[in-house]
């Protein structure tokens, strides 16, 4: 950044200029997003930390005697308000799960591959004070912070800095090696890892390093592992969530130790006056509040269509009938449905042949999820929560020759948002004929040696992979009782769709995949899917719209 421009800027912002206040807060509010993200791991209290880091930089701007050090002062405020934070933290909330993990942030909205995912992977391992220092030391090798920044923020000298890093970075390159090897087959280390559960923790981060040690499997790579800082060096920040919102309230005490701070009287007026100024990025609002905010995207139209449970042919009723349509007199007009009316009949397998539709395009911002990058649910009661806008895929494993037997379908809870089904591929229905199957299987559904997997009366045929699409949020619960399955849920993405679609029968696939997705609210939704959150998932009914 330029250091002359932001010296002015910091400059016209201590003598009340609002644009210059507006222009301040909008251009520094990423790296201190970034800083406390990456510090916390995505907690739930990133969005208070950040938001008092500049409620203090704001209110305190005008003790700032050196412009050129805005950078390192803001830096300074973040981790002091991280530390506090950490103090406050009483032993009840020592296990609160992450709101969204920040390193998977970092890899869905940077689009991190190969050994930089891997890096932003192996940040969970790390402990409280080394992912707080690497939240620093990420930015300096990426060109946004300086060492000197980095030291005064946590409050040593460059050569203890220098000393702490060097220990942080031994750390990390041995959680790299963790990731790697979790991703291998190593036959021992799944013996290892059999009471673990599945949390990333210092503990099991010892104990995976000593067997990575003593492991030829393991310890060996198939490619040169590329420093940490080469990987790093030039990555952009992980931008804002969209619809990120803060809200720096600037009334009552606050406002008059701003003005004792020096904030003029034009700036305190247009604080509290009541009136709207937009600019850019930032708005000020009527009672004293500054609020900096993204505006998601303009959500899609929506339409009053009826869709069909595939794009362009009209499934058979083959079972539960459809919804009924209320009779009406010719003149009438009829009332739109709510977005996504599910197809409450089984539809017929497309040709193998047959090639899928285009697949609309949806915006897409990445999708966190509480079960990591792939998260594995075998058992009743598993489940994940997802949250943000993209798509999601299931992979479905019935293993009716472990438990045959009706199988009770796993729901969609607490929806805050929409959920659409947009695609189904994995180049085969589970009912598809599996020539030559071993055990006794002659579908993915089972066989009559083994029994099979019963679907409940109406319910869609699944395939191998089932893709949605996510704008909100959602808890998927794996609601197994009677047939024996496995749900395998992964964040997305719209290439990740199309290639998988799109791969036929020419290339070793049973058939090609399956459109859903319309492009607008019309577009199917999961059949057993709420807004509720049922004290048991397993309960939510087949639905005929959300």
């Amino acid at each position: 950044m330029d250091s002359q421009h932001w010296r002015a800027v910091v400059t016209a912002a201590q003598a009340g200029d609002r644009r210059a206040l507006d222009e301040l807060v909008e251009g520094w509010l990423p790296l201190v997003y970034n800083i406390v993200g990456r510090a916390l791991n995505g907690h739930a209290d990133v969005d208070d930390v950040v938001q008092e880091t500049m409620l203090r930089a704001v209110g305190n701007l005008g003790s700032l005697r050196d412009p050129d050090s805005f950078r390192s002062w803001l830096v300074a405020i973040a981790m002091r308000q991280i530390r506090d934070r950490a103090r406050r933290r009483t032993p009840d909330r020592l296990e609160e799960a992450a709101a969204s993990d920040f390193a998977e942030l970092t890899v869905l909205r940077l689009q991190l591959e190969g050994q930089r995912r891997e890096v932003a992977e192996a940040v969970r391992w790390l402990d409280d004070e080394d992912r707080h220092l690497l939240s620093l030391w990420w930015l300096e090798v990426a060109g946004e912070l300086t060492r000197r920044e980095l030291a005064a923020a946590v409050g040593i000298t460059r050569q203890h800095a220098a000393v702490r890093v060097q220990r942080m970075k031994e750390r990390l390159e041995t959680s790299r090696g963790i990731v790697r090897a979790l991703d291998g087959a190593c036959p021992d280390l799944r013996e290892v890892t059999g009471r673990w559960d599945g949390r990333p923790d210092s503990v099991w981060r010892k104990r995976l390093a000593r067997h990575l040690r003593g492991c030829g499997y393991c310890g060996g790579t198939r490619e040169a592992v590329v420093p940490a800082e080469r990987l790093l060096a030039g990555i952009a920040l992980v931008p804002l969530p969209v619809g990120f919102t803060l809200s720096l309230a600037l009334g009552g005490k606050t406002a008059a130790a701003a003005t004792s701070a020096g904030w003029s009287a034009k700036l305190l007026g247009a604080l509290t006056k009541p009136a709207v100024a937009m600019t850019a990025g930032a708005t000020i609002v009527a009672g004293g509040a500054y609020v900096v905010t993204q505006p998601p995207d303009a959500p899609p139209p929506r339409a009053a269509v009826t869709p069909t449970a595939t794009a362009g042919s009209a499934p058979p009723r083959t079972s539960a009938p459809p919804a009924p349509t209320p009779t009406s007199s010719p003149t009438a007009t009829k009332k739109a449905d709510p977005y996504g009316t599910v197809v409450d009949a089984v539809d017929r397998a497309p040709d193998p042949n047959a090639r899928p539709a285009a697949l609309p395009r949806r915006p897409e911002s990445g999708i966190t999820s509480t079960g990591g990058p792939k998260a594995v649910m075998q058992h009743r009661g598993d489940s994940v929560t997802l949250t943000g806008r993209g798509y999601v895929l299931v992979r479905w494993q019935i293993s009716p020759g472990s438990r045959p037997g009706a199988l009770v379908m796993p729901s969609w809870t607490g929806l805050k948002g929409k959920l659409f089904h947009v695609a189904s591929g994995g180049r085969r229905r589970m009912d598809d004929p599996l020539p030559g199957a071993p055990n006794g299987y002659a579908t993915g559904m089972g066989g009559p040696s083994i029994g099979y997997a019963v679907l409940p009366p109406g319910t869609q045929q699944m395939w191998q992979n089932e893709y949605f699409y996510l704008d909100g949020s959602v808890t998927l619960t794996q609601n197994e009782r009677g047939c024996d399955y496995g749900l395998t849920v992964f964040p997305s993405n719209r290439d990740a769709v199309v290639e998988d679609i799109g791969t036929g029968p020419d290339r070793g696939a049973l058939r090609y995949g399956l459109v859903r997705d319309t492009g607008t609210d019309s577009a199917p939704v999961p059949q057993y899917v709420t807004r509720a959150t049922p004290a048991d998932p397993a309960t939510v009914p087949r639905r005929s719209r959300v």
